[in-house]
Order: C-alpha cells, then sequence, then structure tokens
C-alpha cells in the first residue's frame, strides 16, 4: 500500500524567495539517504541543476514570488516494497502526473524502517506558464488513484478512497517541523506556562519564571518561546486558547495554587487489591536481563517533568526496553533457543500471511472489470431513473445503462451479489493488512532483542550461551 501526501512551499520573503525549495530538494537528493544518490532522478530537467532550472522558468514567465513549489510524499508499507521497486512506482507516478508540463525530481529513502519517496516539482509549468493549482477532491480524483493503480501493478495492496484529503495540502515548514520532532514539545511547553502562570502575580514575574526554567522569549506581535534543547521558537497561540499572551494574562490574575490545591483536593486514589491466589511468576534469566533495565530507566520517575527535554532519549529507550521486556513475558521466552524459535514462527506466520494476501488480490483482481460496470451504472443512475420516468432526452445514457446491465448478467452475477463480493474482498484484505502489520512488529522486535542480546553475551564472553555463527569462509573451504 502506497499513500500519497502533497506540501507547498512559500516564498521565504526575502530576496532569496527559493529558499525552501532549494532546501527541499537538497534534503530529498541526500546521498545518505537514497543509496548514495542511485536513487535519485529528474523529469524535464537534470536533478543536480534542477532549483537552477526551476528559478529559470519562474524567471522566464515572471512568477517568482509566492508558492514556489510543492512536495509530494509517497510512503509504503514496512517490508512491503524493495527501495528499487518503490522507485519505479515514483517514476511512473511523477511522469503520469507531472511530466508533461512540470521540472521535477524525485528520489526514494532507504535510511528507514519504511521505505518512502519524495517528488518535489516547480509551481510554475514550463509550458504554459502556468502556476500549479491544487483544487479541494484533486487527492481523490487524481493524485491518490494514480498510486493505486502502480500498486495494483506492481502487486501492492491499496487504500479505499472515501474523501479528499484537503489535511494533507499543507505548508512545507509544518511538515518539516513535524519530521525534526519539533511536535513533541508542546505538551512539555504547555505545562511550563501553567505552572508559571500558577507561581506569578504579574505578566513580569511570569516571564521571569519560563527564563528561570531555561526558556528564551520573545514579544514582538505574538508572545514566542523555545526551550533547552529546541532549534525554533514557538508561538504560544499555537497551544491553545488559553495560551495566547492575552489569555496568559488573565489567568495570571484568577488562577493560583489554591485554585490548583483544590483541584488536586477533588481527585481520589483507587484501591486496587490483587487476589491472593493470583501468585507472581518468576522470571527467566532473559526477562530478568530487561526487567532489571526497565528497573533502572525507572528512575525516570523521579525528574522534574520541566526537565523531560533532557531525557528524551531516555524516554524513548524505556518505552522500547517495556515492549520487549512484555513480548518476552507473554511468549514465555527463557533462553536464546526459545527466541530463535518464536522468531522463525512469526516469521513464517507473516509470509503466510503475505501469500493469502497475494492470493486476494489475484482473486478480485477478475473481478475488477465488472465492477467497473457497476460503479458506472451508479453515475447513470439518475438518468436512467430520469428516462424511467418519461424523459426521452436520456435514452442515449439508458442505453449504455442496459448494455452494461447485460455484460454483469452474461457474466453470471446480479449487482447485489458483485456489491457483497467486493465488500467480502475489501474487508477481508483489510483484517489481513492489520494482520501484517502487527506481525511485522512483532518480527521487528524480535530481531532487535536477538541482535541486542547476541552483543550483550559476546561482550560478557558468554559465547557458550548462544549459538555460534558459522565462518563463512571456514565453512566454504571446508566444502
Amino acid at each position: 500500500m502506497a499513500i500519497t501526501k502533497i506540501l507547498y512551499m512559500k516564498d521565504s520573503k526575502k530576496s532569496y524567495p527559493g529558499k525552501y525549495l532549494k532546501q527541499a530538494i537538497k534534503y530529498i537528493t541526500d546521498k545518505t539517504k537514497t543509496d548514495n544518490g542511485r536513487l535519485v532522478s529528474g523529469i524535464n530537467c537534470q536533478p543536480s541543476l534542477a532549483y537552477e532550472q526551476m528559478m529559470k522558468t519562474k524567471e522566464l514567465f515572471s512568477k517568482t514570488d509566492k508558492r514556489q513549489g510543492y512536495h509530494m510524499i509517497i510512503s509504503f508499507v514496512e517490508d512491503e516494497v524493495t527501495a528499487d521497486e518503490a522507485f519505479k512506482i515514483i517514476g511512473e507516478f511523477a511522469n503520469e502526473y507531472l511530466g508533461k508540463e512540470y521540472e521535477a525530481v524525485y528520489a526514494v529513502h532507504d535510511n528507514t524502517d519504511h521505505i518512502h519517496g519524495h517528488i518535489i516539482f516547480n509551481s510554475v509549468s514550463f509550458l504554459t506558464g502556468k502556476k500549479y493549482r491544487y483544487e479541494k477532491g484533486d487527492w481523490a480524483k487524481y493524485i491518490q488513484p494514480i498510486t493505486n493503480k502502480l500498486c495494483e501493478k506492481y502487486g501492492l495492496s491499496t487504500i479505499t478512497i472515501e474523501e479528499d484529503r484537503t489535511e494533507d495540502h499543507e505548508s512545507y515548514n509544518k511538515w518539516e517541523e513535524r519530521r525534526d520532532g519539533y511536535l513533541i514539545w508542546s505538551d512539555m511547553i504547555k505545562r511550563d506556562i501553567d505552572a508559571c502562570i500558577i507561581m506569578s502575580d504579574t505578566f513580569e514575574g511570569f516571564l521571569k519564571s519560563l527564563a528561570d526554567k531555561g526558556y528564551e522569549i520573545k514579544q514582538n506581535k505574538y508572545l514566542a518561546v523555545r526551550p533547552p534543547g529546541m532549534k525554533r521558537f514557538r508561538r504560544t497561540k499555537y497551544f491553545g486558547v488559553d495560551y495566547t499572551e492575552e489569555r496568559i494574562r488573565e489567568r495570571i490574575l484568577t488562577e493560583n495554587m489554591n485554585l490548583y490545591q483544590r483541584k488536586q483536593r477533588d481527585m481520589r486514589i483507587l484501591r486496587v487489591t490483587v487476589p491472593y491466589h493470583l501468585k507472581r511468576a518468576k522470571l527467566s534469566g532473559v526477562q530478568r536481563r530487561y526487567f532489571a533495565k526497565l528497573y533502572r530507566m525507572g528512575l525516570l520517575k523521579s525528574r522534574p517533568y520541566s526537565q523531560a527535554w533532557k531525557y528524551k532519549d531516555d524516554i524513548k529507550r524505556m518505552k522500547k526496553l517495556q515492549a520487549e521486556y512484555l513480548f518476552l513475558a507473554d511468549n514465555d521466552i527463557k533462553d536464546f533457543d526459545d527466541l530463535k524459535t518464536v522468531l522463525l514462527n512469526v516469521e513464517d506466520n507473516r509470509k503466510g500471511i503475505e501469500r493469502d494476501r497475494k492470493k486476494l488480490y489475484k482473486e478480485r483482481s477478475r473481478y475488477r472489470e465488472l465492477w467497473d460496470c457497476m460503479d458506472k451504472m451508479n453515475e447513470l443512475l439518475p438518468a436512467e431513473r430520469a428516462y424511467t420516468d418519461g424523459d426521452t432526452y436520456f435514452k442515449e445514457e439508458h442505453e449504455r445503462y442496459i448494455s452494461l446491465r447485460k455484460m454483469i448478467s452474461d457474466a453470471g452475477f446480479t449487482e447485489e451479489e458483485l456489491g457483497r463480493l467486493r465488500s467480502y474482498y475489501d474487508s477481508r484484505l483489510k483484517e489481513l493488512k492489520e494482520e501484517y502489520s502487527e506481525v511485522s512488529g512483532t518480527v521487528k522486535l524480535a530481531k532487535t532483542i536477538e541482535r541486542e542480546l547476541r552483543s550483550e553475551l559476546e561482550i560478557e564472553g558468554r559465547l557458550s550461551d548462544i549459538p555460534k555463527q558459522p565462518d563463512k569462509v571456514t565453512d566454504r573451504k571446508q566444502r
């Protein structure tokens, strides 16, 4: 399955209007992300000179301001496609959607768990000089259908198009912020602001309290803050209506520690009892190892929340260790051999699910032409009803409607039967997709544990605890 997303790049409002366009091209063609540049190509331009050619087109038609370009992202399900297959799909997509009018650069990034592709294209057509215009509904009408068609061509799953993804057509800056982890700070900053409001009697005191926590502050048209460790300032108004400068000033006058304590008194602690017959299960050696790590990571609880930015890597590590420990406990893994057995079983399970998916896609493709007939009949239905009511103006549509119905009947189906078949395949494929995603996550987790455990035991010198990896050179010589 591949999902398409589209972003736009604005004018930087300076003497260097194409700044964001140039940065985006540089980002998607980064050699460390594209197999040393092998997974990069261009349409109607040379990738190495794409920015210069795009700007020349803008200058030719005197359209160097406002939106500079567009950035499309095509994401694939983990382990469903290789980097080379993704490169072919994205190249074909770019040629079909943009090839006739726009300069474009496309690339595949294979440096993450989920292979994904990027397309950057000029906002101005080199053929007509007109600017590209994204209209509401274009995602559902044109963009995702091309992606689905190419996925079917290469035997990949597709997604159901239910409505326009207008929320996906957003600013490149906002997407870039999310890519850099910008939004994970929001909750922490809001809590710090709330705490400073309670402790302050004046707005100036509030600013001083924030500064004491290490925040940098800007007071221009809008109040903006930046905590230690964060790259950019964040306008407080984006945290919600309670965080505009005007509202913060009001809250300083109305909120205090007494109000906070009253809220705390309203909270109740619920007592939970564990039945006496439920005994604590004993931990195996491997499980104890991970439980010990979790215990050490538990020291995070005593650290102040307002300093969480210092420990974000530790927090991620703790969540990872927790998932690994639960996996070992749930599967009753006591040693390395148990881990290998579970890993082999889940890998076989994933292969079985993938076989079922491919088989189902092949079966479903036999009915696609009939489903297309049914869809066309639904489009003609208003005209057919009008003709049935006596409006002969729709005679041509009526004849087409009867012809389509005959095609379905000659194939041995009714419209109701085709509808039930489509629902069955859509529902079953959705179930298999969810199963595949869940099992793939388990495979990834098991492989991570296997790699880490092997490394730790080797460091400890306990190589006898794990099966040794065969020496390929020695093995070849022996053969």
